[in-house]
């Protein structure tokens, strides 16, 4: 049975802008205070993991039994098929120490040639309690990968991620509509429905 959160602060176990801001947009009607493990100062534990439910509650329990307070971390990437399910825990790994994700999407490309390019993005939500409970959550969203990529907007493989029903990539999707159909919306509405509801 998932533990309900009844608290007015929430740690966002993440150092990754991106994920922060999405997180802080999903939780914001719930009047919840968000903090950032940066902005803690808090160390990034290392994905020792072999699935993004596994890195999600690593990262989440680090951060709740840190800062004493309820955590939650995602882990996500992007899973293709032809390639074996790869990147998949490895996604920010494939860009490298500097996290440049245009390395890893030329990479990407390069690997699958002429293969099926469809693909789906995961995303494993973990809320955790300074006390060690934690409850995961996972979403998907299913689509196919385009090349060059395309957008500004979203972070990661965004730009070269098509969703099935859409024609704009995550990277030229408007914010709004992409926290509506996106893999850690689908996870969110999840946790919502088990923690908040």
């Amino acid at each position: 049975m998932a533990r309900r959160f009844t608290g007015d602060k929430l740690v966002i176990a993440s150092h990754n802008a991106g994920k922060i801001r999405e997180l802080a947009a999903l939780v914001a009607p719930f009047g919840v205070r968000v903090v950032s493990a940066s902005e803690l100062g808090l160390i990034e534990p290392e994905e020792t993991g072999i699935t993004f439910a596994d890195n999600a509650t690593l990262k989440a329990r680090f951060g709740a039994a840190s800062a004493e307070a309820p955590a939650l971390a995602d882990d996500s990437g992007l899973v293709v098929p032809a390639l074996h399910g790869a990147p998949g825990i490895y996604s920010a790994r494939w860009a490298g120490p500097d996290k440049d994700f245009a390395i890893a999407m030329e990479r990407i490309h390069r690997e699958l040639g002429e293969r099926d390019r469809r693909a789906y993005f995961v995303c494993a939500l973990a809320l955790a309690w300074p006390d060690g409970h934690c409850d995961v959550f996972e979403g998907t969203v299913h689509g196919s990968l385009v090349w060059p990529p395309r957008g500004q907007r979203g972070f990661g493989y965004d730009p070269m991620f098509v969703a099935d029903g859409q024609q704009q990539t995550f990277g030229e999707l408007d914010p709004e509509l992409k926290h509506r159909i996106s893999h850690r919306a689908d996870a969110f509405n999840k946790l919502i429905t088990a923690c908040f509801a």
